[in-house]
């Protein structure tokens, strides 16, 4: 039914609006934020405010009303999650009104504060100011002009990703610029838009404000004013007086009259002149102009705020070479009119804003600027050509780069001056006649428009030497038409779908030095009547041929491509630099021998089978990269050559040529990995070796313990890498003459010891020897520059340390030394490395076949290279939700370790969360990595990273059936199932250079590509999460793939790009078969990476899989006998640090908070391999359901788990003493230790409140047994610094020291914030003691329990039922926890 209005004039928000809400304070029933005094009123849509009032007479009438404002006060800006949560927002009959229409929402409009002495009228008059948040309810047919009548006319300003601040235009409509962002962002479901428009986290990617938000920094660089007292001149002939006094671009700006600019304005220009402190007089500066007309003016200021800000403001001007003022990024809509008195601008910056042709500052006035040479408005939103720009007859550059162009305007033929004109990334595709008139112009940038050919006038432009043509859709290319432009030398044609070059004559194309043909789609291309070509590149093609002219060629890149052949006459003499690498080349053309000046050759990933004789003797070839091909053998040097780098890794090579090392003299790296040498040639003849080998890479071969003679030769050697041979030991004498040696790697041998000799090597910082034999601690903790030292998966016992521990040490790693026992003085000393890693004990419990029941284990490794932070983090979680699930994600920021940190903390719980919303594995998998790039707040606005998440579940159609594996992946990390002994991919690489489609979407959204293939110079991935900034261009949306999990699937291998760059799908696959150990396959995959070359992080997750009938771990039922006696109940834990150093458990007289789980993913669970329903910790006999398998999960049921918290002592009659210490908390001196693994969170805990009512009946009903029965377990919640849940209880502790993922013990830190951080450990149990205290989040209780769960205690009994209660509980610590009857089980004892 239609609104009825008495002015039909004004514009109503919602025309069919059926809802009833009222005017007043009437807000809501939950809000907590939601003010309710009378202040918050409801504002209708139209012109009116008193029109259509009377409609609301009867009961069942409509609502006139189609925007309700509701105030917020101290709200957080920040969009954290202790802000306004989406169902707090509103009041009941608001969110009946949002439910009734999806196309409904709120605008939160922030910074609205107002001055309170500002007249108002109507409905908005009030006796306070408008509050820091404003709640609008509307429609997405709300336009600002709507909007802003309810706010006086004030305007509306919109921020994206906490940049730019730009004023709305009258008709927008904010709700729907929302809706679309949304959309453009990967939600599909219009209620889901509804609901995510809501949330205050989107704060941090689009924001509204009542009025522009002040940077004090911003202003200060665009424009200082202020009434101080001034002088003119250095004589004492004039006296000091109060002047207007302002500096705004390069000039300083004295007024004649005080506090009026009406009169005379003395200008002094400042560029090139002196700004200096006046001693004598307290707060006062001296201003001078250059030049031998130099004049002065001393500025005396109020405070010393305003004489450092004048001073910082004012030394940059001067010290200026030109006259440049830079207003770039500030969100002008027009440049501050004070700057028109700099009449010497020169050089004009306004790239990045919001500039409009109106106003006094607007562009129509950029003409009195009359010295004005070069101006950049790129960027500015402009939509047309502004004509008023070809007025400026100076103009020598002009830069008018995305701005939504579609043509050029004729008058641009008046600037005659112009010498560089910038339009890339326009609609432009066609030119004015008149731009051929430009004699002086030379540079001309067409990028990434829509040229569908080489535009005519280019032929006139006689100047223009390049021709900068990149992302546009020329598909043909004539040659021809490039022998007409005589004056083009450098072609850029790359990104441009060409499908073919070619010549209709025999004329040759003479001027062409440099042509750039990247990223097109040529399958064969001749050039060789290009005759005087220097450089080509033609990468990511699809040649099979390549014929080119070679009288001038100096550089050929031609990676990436088909090529069988490649044919250049003459022999190129010029050529220096060649790339082939990854085409299909059998042998190297005779030509390439003969290249007299050739220096770096690029043959790898083809397939030759040998290499010329010739070739490798050339004397001046100093790089030969000839990897991954097929090669047998190396032909023997004849003489000495000048050869510095050789990498033939991943060949057939069964020996390196005799005389190798004392024919290649300046041979610094080598890289002979993955062949099959037995051993390595003679540094030298005789014993005086002249070698320099600083880099020598032999993993993977047949090599043993003989050739360690032979490296003591190489004594320049730095890095050496002999990984997964067959060393039984190292020579002790010869380890002692590699004393320049800095990093040493030698896992994967059969290694027992280290040779002692290794303390010679004082330069050592990195030991990586994992996956040997090793029992005794090598002695290399003396070494002043060790960083890293890894030892993992080997068979040490006890470690010998030192006194003290070299400063240096970073990171130890001693995961899988199952023997190894530490003392507290051991982890002591261990307390300040960064990252220590250490197995977490396990002991027999009855609940280690369920621990090990899951049909899958994992383990992970993750290295940092030549970084000096690691910036992949890795989440693993075996039991995963309320089933047989599991969830695995690698998390890769490049160069950023923020983003991979919080998505390891946060992404598992945003996908159990999910999961419980939709049982649509593209809609849950999608929707949880939009949520999770919401929640990196203002961390993701300008970073980002890779991100990919394996989900293993069970159908939602058959919860009994067989496991599927659900894969969801932004950017370039990468997950492979090993299925039948073959890979397969099961990701999607999301890079501009791997996927076709992408870049043709980001091309298409005109985004500047680099040369490298980088979104404007950032990244190379069009997908991540993060990067907000870079919207619409790079997407959080992921690649989405379900595969369903057969007894043939071996193993799930997940890996960023840096592994999967070096390590091959089939290798990868290879690999883990001959290792087996999960753990130590991925370490190996790590090592390989490095071995192979790679510099930069590593990470790298496997998981075994044991899927199948075969591996069912069924089990008969077992026969359990309730306990006799009185009923137990609950006993309340409390972890206390009293005056010893031991943290104890005490039953609590204080308030009990107390909350259960459900099968939802919203329950609290164990940390690790066992969740919460796997045990039931009670003082008799175990009574347990009957468990079937794994994969047969029918007949197992969840359990529901307890928390209890308190911070009070205990009073149960026993001291502290008495008590057993909870397992997992380590006391070491006055600080406690907790024992977490964050790969092992219990996700199932979900963030917030409940979402319904029933959710939280659910919550404090809990599951019964089929018996009647239900039991409970004692536990500790514990909520991490790091933004993860951990649940911690007595008996869940010893199940999460079994977890196949548990790599770090006694709260010690990961380098990627995997572990808890000692001092952080304390804080955790400090958060646990006052979880009471909590209101919000996790901690939130339930309201009010249901009538049939709740048990009313009169208070005039509540002391005697309380001491009863107290005497049937036997005081239970640790594992033991009571069971609770159902009578007692929602009891809350205050």
């Amino acid at each position: 039914m239609a609104m009825e209005d008495e002015d039909r004039n004004a514009a109503l928000v919602e025309t069919n609006t059926q809802t009833g809400i009222k005017k007043g304070g009437d807000v809501g029933d939950n809000g907590a934020c939601i003010d309710r005094q009378p202040d918050t009123v409801v504002h209708q849509a139209g012109l009116n405010q008193t029109a259509g009032r009377g409609n609301r007479s009867g009961p069942g009438a409509h609502s006139a009303t189609g925007i309700r404002v509701l105030k917020q006060r101290n709200m957080k800006r920040n969009g954290s999650r202790g802000c306004v949560t989406r169902k707090t927002r509103y009041g009941s009959r608001e969110r009946d009104w949002l439910k009734g229409d999806p196309q409904r929402g709120c605008v939160c409009l922030y910074g609205g504060t107002v001055d309170p002495l500002l007249p108002a009228s109507g409905p908005q008059a009030t006796s306070t100011p408008q509050t820091d948040l404003q709640l609008v309810l509307c429609s997405t047919n709300t336009t600002v002009e709507e909007l802003c009548a309810q706010r006086n006319g004030q305007p509306l300003y919109v921020q994206l990703h906490g940049d730019l601040v730009r004023r709305l235009e009258a008709s927008e409509r904010p709700l729907q610029m929302v809706y679309d962002y949304l959309a453009a962002m990967g939600y599909a479901d219009p209620v889901r838009v509804q609901q995510e428009a809501a949330n205050s986290d989107l704060s941090c990617l689009i924001r509204f404000y009542s009025e522009r938000p002040v940077n004090a920094d911003q202003q200060e660089r665009t424009l200082l004013k202020g009434v101080f007292s001034v002088r003119k001149g250095k004589t004492q002939l004039h006296k000091w007086a109060e002047r207007q006094v302002i500096l705004c671009g390069t000039c300083l700006i004295v007024a004649s009259v005080k506090d009026s600019l009406t009169g005379k304005m003395h200008i002094l220009p400042l560029v090139g002149g002196k700004v200096e402190e006046v001693k004598r007089r307290q707060h006062c500066l001296m201003f001078s102009s250059a030049g031998s007309q130099a004049q002065t003016y001393f500025v005396n200021f109020d405070t010393l705020a305003d004489y450092q800000r004048w001073h910082r403001q004012a030394s940059k001007v001067v010290s200026q070479t030109v006259s440049l003022v830079d207003l770039s990024c500030y969100s002008l809509e027009a440049v501050p009119e004070y700057l028109f008195y700099s009449q010497d601008i020169t050089h004009l910056n306004l790239r990045h804003n919001f500039m409009s042709l109106q106003g006094p500052g607007g562009l129509l006035n950029l003409p009195r600027f009359l010295q004005l040479k070069s101006l950049n408005l790129s960027h500015n939103r402009l939509g047309v050509f502004p004509e008023c720009l070809c007025e400026i007859l100076t103009l020598t550059e002009l830069n008018l780069s995305c701005n939504n162009l579609h043509s050029v305007p004729e008058q641009i033929g008046n600037l005659q001056s112009l010498q560089t004109l910038s339009m890339d990334g326009n609609h432009l595709s066609s030119l004015p006649e008149e731009l051929g008139g430009l004699s002086q112009l030379n540079s001309l940038g067409l990028s990434f428009n829509n040229f569908s050919h080489i535009p005519a006038v280019l032929e006139r432009l006689s100047s223009v030497d390049k021709l900068a043509m990149a992302g546009n859709r020329v598909d043909s290319l004539e040659l021809c038409t490039l022998a007409r432009m005589s004056h083009l030398k450098n072609i850029d044609l790359r990104l441009n779908g060409l499908r073919w070059v070619k010549s209709e004559s025999l004329e040759a194309v003479s001027q062409v030095t440099q042509l750039d043909l990247r990223d097109n789609c040529l399958d064969s291309l001749d050039l060789s009547s290009i005759c005087n070509l220097e450089t080509l590149h033609c990468q990511r093609n699809q040649l099979g041929t390549l014929t080119l002219s070679g009288f001038t060629l100096r550089m050929l890149y031609a990676s990436s491509n088909r090529l069988t052949a490649v044919n250049i006459y003459p022999v190129p003499n010029q050529l220096t630099h060649m790339e082939l690498s990854q085409n299909l080349l059998e042998y190297l053309p005779d030509w390439v021998c003969d290249c007299r000046k050739i220096e770096m050759l690029d043959v790898t990933h083809n397939q030759l089978s040998e290499l010329p004789s010739r070739l490798l003797n050339s004397l001046s070839l100093r790089k030969l990269l000839a990897g991954n091909n097929r090669l047998q053998r190396v032909p023997d040097l004849l003489d000495h050559v000048p050869l510095e780098a050789l990498d033939l890794q991943h060949n057939k090579l069964a020996k390196l040529p005799e005389s190798l090392f004392y024919k290649a003299l300046n041979l610094k790296y080598l890289n002979v990995s993955a062949n099959s040498l037995e051993s390595i040639p003679p540094s030298s003849q005789s014993e005086e070796s002249l070698s320099t080998l600083q880099e020598l890479y032999l993993t993977g071969n047949n090599l043993n313990e003989n050739c360690g003679a032979l490296l003591v030769g190489h004594q320049n050697l730095r890095v050496l890498h002999i990984a997964y041979n067959q060393l039984l030991s190292f020579p002790a004498s010869k380890l002692s003459k590699l004393e320049l040696l800095e990093e040493l790697n030698l896992s994967g041998n059969k290694l027992k010891t280290i040779p002692s000799t290794v303390s010679s090597c004082k330069r050592l910082h990195t030991l990586i020897a994992h996956s040997n034999h090793i029992t005794v601690f090598p002695e290399i903790l003396n070494l002043p520059e060790i960083k890293l030292v890894d030892l993992s998966c080997n068979e040490l016992t006890e470690i010998q340390l030192p006194d003290s521990l070299p400063a240096t040490l970073q990171e130890l790693d001693l995961t899988g030394n199952s023997s190894l026992m530490l003392e507290h003085k051991t982890l002591n000393l261990f307390s300040h490395i960064t990252t220590l890693k250490l197995d977490q004990k396990t002991t027999t419990t009855p609940g280690d076949s369920l621990s090990a029941s899951t049909p899958w284990s994992h383990g992970y490794s993750e290295m940092s290279g030549q970084r000096n932070k690691l910036c992949v983090s890795v989440l693993a979680v075996d039991q995963f939700g309320d089933g047989v699930e599991a969830c695995y994600g690698i998390f890769d920021g490049d160069r950023n370790e923020e983003v991979p940190r919080l998505l390891q903390c946060t992404m598992g719980d945003v996908l159990c969360e999910e999961v419980q919303h939709s049982s649509v594995d593209n809609v849950y998998m999608c929707n949880t990595f939009l949520t999770s790039h919401r929640k990196l707040g203002m961390a993701g606005q300008k970073l980002g990273a890779s991100a990919l998440l394996c989900y293993i579940h069970h159908e939602p159609s058959d919860p009994g059936g067989y496991l599927s594996l659900t894969v969801a992946n932004v950017g370039t990390c990468q997950a492979v199932l090993c299925r039948d002994g073959r890979p397969v991919p099961l990701s999607k690489v999301y890079s501009l250079e791997n996927c076709t489609e992408e870049m043709e979407r980001v091309k298409f959204n005109k985004a500047i590509i680099t040369e490298d293939n980088k979104v404007s110079g950032v990244t190379c991935c069009s997908r991540l999460l993060g990067c907000s900034y870079l919207s619409p261009w790079v997407l959080p949306k992921p690649w989405v793939h379900t595969e369903s999990l057969c007894s043939q699937d071996e193993f799930l291998i997940l890996g960023n790009r840096a592994l999967f760059e070096r390590v091959s799908y089939q290798e990868a696959v290879r690999t883990v078969q001959a290792v087996r150990d999960p753990r130590a396959a991925a370490k190996k995959l790590c090592s390989l990476a490095q071995s192979y070359g790679c510099k930069d992080n590593i990470g790298a997750v496997v998981v075994s899989l044991h899927i199948g009938e075969d591996s069912c771990t069924c089990e008969p039922p077992v026969s359990t006998t309730e306990p006799r006696g009185p009923p137990l109940v609950s006993v309340p834990v409390s972890v206390t640090s009293g005056p010893t150093d031991t943290a104890t458990l005490s039953s609590s007289s204080g308030i009990v908070s107390e909350f259960n789980s459900e099968t939802s993913a919203s329950e609290v669970g164990s940390e690790a391999g066992s969740t919460a329903s796997d045990e039931h910790a009670t003082s008799g006999p175990v009574s347990r359901p009957e468990r079937r398998c794994s994969t047969h999960p029918g007949l197992f049921q969840r359990q529901p788990s307890c928390a209890t918290f308190s911070s009070n002592q205990s009073d149960n009659g026993l001291d502290s003493d008495d008590e057993a210490p909870l397992e997992g908390v380590i006391s070491n001196g006055s600080k406690l230790e907790v024992e977490v693994d964050i790969h092992c969170c219990a996700f199932q805990l979900r963030s917030g409140a409940p979402d319904s009512p029933k959710d939280l009946d659910f919550e404090k009903r809990g599951y019964d047994y089929p018996n009647g029965k239900m039991r409970r377990q004692n536990s500790v919640v514990v909520s991490a610094t790091n933004g993860c849940l951990l649940a911690v209880c007595g008996r869940e502790i010893t199940d999460l020291k079994k977890s196949p993922s548990t790599s770090s013990l006694f709260g010690k830190k990961m380098s990627n914030g995997s572990v808890v951080v000692p001092e952080d450990s304390h804080n955790l149990i400090e958060v646990a003691l006052e979880a009471p205290k909590k209101k919000s989040g996790y901690f939130t209780a339930p309201a009010q329990q249901d009538p049939e769960d709740q048990l009313i205690v009169p208070p005039s009994l509540e002391q005697e039922v309380r001491e009863q209660l107290r005497a049937q509980s036997p005081i239970v610590s640790g594992p033991s926890a009571p069971s609770t009857p159902p009578s007692l089980k929602d009891t809350v004892i205050a």
